[in-house]
């Protein structure tokens, strides 16, 4: 698996390259300073299946870099990584895209978990992502579209729990994974009519109006799919 990591931090960027190469098989990676360098090495090397980027870089922001990665690459998720996890930072980062947000301060085994769940099309999101929710009891970590964390407390449920439709299941692990109604509608075959009634509906359900908001509240109640 080709991995690409964007760090300002040469140190930073050998240390989880080596941490990487202990936790992944057959691991290919690239590194990148700022987010144009990210950019280059995204156009140069075809089949870049994972970008940890932290969101602190010199250039431009790692919020905007994974918004513009996400616009160009949409199918390569991008976990961000930062030393700031405060809630609003975490929310921006996933609002822009991103398929995770790993502190700089976790532990090896809390990043593998995270990386884990984002390789198999889930999200994680850190404990301060639920900052001022009531009902998280303790949960940390969210996976919106995967098996989430054994360590979960909240039981689980599945989108037929929600009420929803075959039809609008498919439509909301698009929308969680960030994709347009573009390419939800040519994925699934569906007219954009069609897609737009059903992603209010999806967000009716979790009672969201915005894909960061329904991330959120699918990983409060352990949405599996």
């Amino acid at each position: 698996m080709k991995v690409l990591l964007v760090d300002d931090h040469v140190l930073f960027r050998e240390g989880l390259s080596l941490l990487l190469r202990s936790l992944m098989q057959d691991v290919e990676i690239f590194e990148a300073g700022t987010s144009s360098e990210a950019m280059l090495q995204l156009a140069t090397h075809a089949g870049i299946g994972l970008v940890l980027m932290d969101i602190g870089l010199p250039d431009l922001s790692g919020i905007e870099a994974i918004g513009l990665l996400r616009e160009k690459y949409p199918e390569v998720p991008v976990v961000a990584l930062s030393s700031s996890e405060d809630k609003a930072t975490v929310l921006s980062a996933i609002d822009r895209g991103a398929m995770g947000f790993v502190p700089k301060s976790a532990s090896s085994s809390i990043l593998t978990g995270a990386l884990r769940l984002i390789l198999a099309k889930g999200i994680y999101l850190p404990p301060s992502a639920f900052l001022g929710d009531r009902h998280v009891h303790g949960a940390t970590a969210a996976a919106a579209t995967a098996p989430i964390s054994s360590q979960d407390s909240v039981k689980s449920k599945c989108p037929t729990d929600l009420g929803l439709t075959p039809r609008q299941s498919d439509v909301l692990f698009r929308v969680l994974q960030g994709k347009s109604a573009k390419v939800i509608s040519r994925e699934l075959n569906l007219s954009a009519s069609t897609v737009k009634s059903h992603t209010s509906a999806v967000l009716r359900a979790l009672n969201v109006t915005t894909r960061t908001q329904a991330i959120v509240a699918a990983g409060k109640i352990g949405l599996r799919f």
